[in-house]
């Protein structure tokens, strides 16, 4: 945990690959040994990105539409690491490919 401001902390919590993210429980763990907040008061920032295909790529168009339908397909990040809906701040760009 870094504390940048009174008010502010910034926390990166890291798994492994083999390990199902569970962010509540992360923080749960970090509450024992000592930190103290209020998780319905807690902001969690996310990307998202948008993809777009390009004009001219060099693969076929159906390749980058195929890429674009399972990138839009994959689980939602919210629903991956666990966390509360409500105090997820999503900050977004969109990528051509």
């Amino acid at each position: 945990m870094t504390q940048v401001s009174r008010l502010f902390a910034k926390v990166e919590i890291k798994f492994g690959f083999m390990e199902t993210p569970n962010v509540p429980r992360a923080l749960a763990i970090a509450r024992k040994q000592g930190w103290h907040f209020d998780i319905m008061s807690t902001s969690f920032y996310l990307s998202r990105r948008a993809l777009k295909p390009a004009a001219h790529s060099g693969m076929p168009r159906w390749q980058d539409r195929l890429f674009i339908g399972l990138a839009k397909s994959a689980s939602d990040a919210t629903d991956f690491f666990q966390i509360p809906t409500g105090r997820v701040v999503e900050v977004g760009t969109q990528l051509t490919i």
